[in-house]
């Protein structure tokens, strides 16, 4: 049986200038409004993860910043 270990990373939303699922002061949210270099900047924080043995479970998105789930098999066995 797999083993899993979890992590939980915060990236603050000063690390993007336009966190990449945007929102108006009115409301009206869409990613027309988000620069071309901000997909950039999440494809660098999955690919240093991933290069670590992390696999994206799921990011959420918020005016502060965004929030990523991790998780990695552990080498640890499991009698079964």
């Amino acid at each position: 049986m797999d083993r899993f270990e979890y992590s939980i990373t915060r990236h603050p939303a000063d690390t993007f200038s336009k966190i990449v699922y945007f929102c108006t002061e009115k409301g009206d949210c869409g990613i027309h409004e988000v620069p071309d270099e901000e997909p950039q900047l999440l494809v660098n924080i999955l690919n240093e993860r991933g290069d670590q043995g992390w696999e994206l479970v799921q990011m959420f998105f918020g005016d502060g910043g965004v929030m990523a789930c991790w998780k990695r098999k552990t080498t640890d066995l499991v009698e079964g």
